[in-house]
């Protein structure tokens, strides 16, 4: 069967770094989970600590999504978009609970792809591997552009000039070490949370206290004085979910640090139960406080709520700040990028469906080749935006959100079926099991098909749609080629 060839593989990459990957062989006779994990992580260094593994996972739910895409949800459906966050946070909770428990079953660097094959197929894993590695980097040519612009704010100077500086600089960090990685990403992420707990305690202040300039107005009647909570109607908020949807891509990121964290067992599951309390907080909370200051007509389509809240406050410097903080959503995502893209590729190597150069590491357990070929590729998004600015490099970016749907479908796909064999005995139950699972996993399978439909609705979403179906295309031609080439293959043939 598929887990056999996999745990073989995993195993064998094992032995040629000194490991025997030796363990309790399972039902099957295949090689355990325990053994599998510990090949396929083989050469990656276990570096990443409680402290960052939490920071990873708070930024991951926290981006420009929400510092500049609120804004357009929020003209969309007014205060009712509080409700879209809230339903969507159930199903990102949904989401990552099944995400643990497979990471506690097998926690391995590439995760997605890597359930993919063993729960799908070969050609599951495939697509997964090499979407999930797409998304990443159309996602770092965007946020990397969207720095330099950033930028502009204080200093004029060429945008390709900063984009170029900040590519270099996350590109080194990326090649020094896991942990550097994991220190920036802590630090970003620690920039993102200071500033919306100071804008919800602001807010606080307001409501409570009555200072600045909206002090006479403010009141959490505003949620439904202003054309009531549904200001668009039922269709309006819906037409939201896929805004609200994209601002949670990259909350499964830390399923990638499974191969280089410190007691994943105990540090995983503790990131991924916290998720509810950071969408209350930061989406939920924060979307509340503002909307009770200042009214929902106030916002409008490609201007941060944080920065109209500001202006409408009267606190101008507010404007100053979230520009560096959405600066800082920015890199942080790029940063992210880079990180997850060099492990994608790695994981697509080492099961025979990418080249093979790109299986090796440096001595500090990075990713050489990967990093390097994905932050080339980030560069030429620069060049994109210097050549055609403006929609048609926007166009570029709406793939992203459904490539990055695509892994939440994986994922949800694996642990259904996952649960099923260990249901039946053929494989060891997960110590970390998503409660109402399978029936969660399907709801929140239904929950993307219907946003994916309305993404067919929306005209500004639609793009995404038609790329998708070449993408997929290209993954098919790609697949039948090297399969050709290695008929006999393991990582082309699925045992049953």
């Amino acid at each position: 069967m598929e887990k056999g060839r996999i745990t073989m593989t995993s195993v064998q990459v094992g032995k040629e770094d000194g490991h025997d990957g030796k363990g309790v062989a399972g039902p099957d006779g295949s090689p355990p989970p325990e053994a599998a994990a510990q090949g396929e992580n083989q050469g990656y260094h276990r570096a990443l600590n409680a402290r960052q593994i939490q920071m990873i996972a708070i930024g991951g739910a926290i981006g420009t999504g929400l510092f500049l895409g609120a804004g357009k949800g929020i003209s969309k459906a007014g205060p009712s978009l509080i409700l879209a966050y809230a339903v969507a946070g159930v199903v990102i909770f949904f989401i990552m609970r099944a995400l643990g428990e497979l990471l506690m079953y097998r926690p391995v660097a590439g995760s997605f792809s890597d359930y993919a094959r063993e729960f799908v197929s070969p050609f599951a894993g495939f697509v997964t591997g090499w979407t999930y590695w797409l998304f990443w980097v159309v996602t770092g040519m965007t946020e990397v552009t969207a720095a330099a612009s950033y930028m502009t704010y204080w200093w004029d100077i060429p945008q390709w000039i900063s984009a170029l500086a900040f590519t270099i600089i996350l590109y080194g960090a990326n090649l020094i070490s896991v942990k550097l990685f994991g220190e920036l990403e802590f630090w970003f992420s620690m920039v993102k949370v200071t500033a919306i707990i100071g804008m919800i305690l602001i807010c606080a202040g307001i409501l409570t206290i009555g200072f600045s300039d909206a002090g006479d107005t403010a009141s959490v009647t505003l949620l439904w004085d202003d054309g009531g909570f549904f200001p668009k109607g039922i269709g309006g908020t819906l037409m939201t979910l896929q805004i609200v949807m994209f601002a949670f891509l990259a909350v499964e990121l830390v399923g990638v640090t499974a191969g280089e964290s410190k007691d994943p067992e105990k540090n995983l599951p503790k990131a991924i139960n916290t998720v509810p309390v950071r969408i209350a907080i930061f989406y939920i909370g924060a979307l509340i406080m503002i909307l009770s200051v200042v009214s929902w007509t106030k916002f409008q389509p490609g201007v941060s709520p944080f920065v109209a809240a500001f202006d409408e406050m009267g606190l101008q410097v507010g404007a100053a700040i979230v520009n560096f903080v959405v600066l800082t959503a920015a890199l942080s995502s790029c940063n992210s990028g880079m990180y997850s893209t060099g492990r994608m590729l790695r994981d697509l190597a080492l099961n025979g469906q990418g080249p093979g150069i790109f299986t090796r590491l440096t001595r500090n357990g990075t990713p050489l080749l990967g990093t390097t070929f994905s932050a080339g590729l980030m560069l030429i998004g620069v060049w994109i935006n210097y050549q055609w600015p403006g929609e048609a490099f926007n166009k570029i970016v709406s793939f992203a959100t459904i490539s990055g749907m695509w892994a939440w479908i994986m994922i949800l796909v694996c642990q259904i079926r996952y649960r099923a064999k260990a249901d039946r005995g053929e494989l060891p139950h997960s110590t970390f099991k998503a409660p109402g699972a399978p029936w969660t996993s399907w709801f929140a399978l239904a929950f993307i098909g219907m946003v994916i439909v309305l993404m067919g609705i929306d005209k500004d979403a639609r793009i995404s749609l038609y790329v998708a179906p070449v993408w997929a295309l290209l993954l098919g031609v790609a697949y039948l080629v090297l399969k050709r080439r290695n008929p006999q293959g393991d990582a082309f043939s699925k045992k049953d």
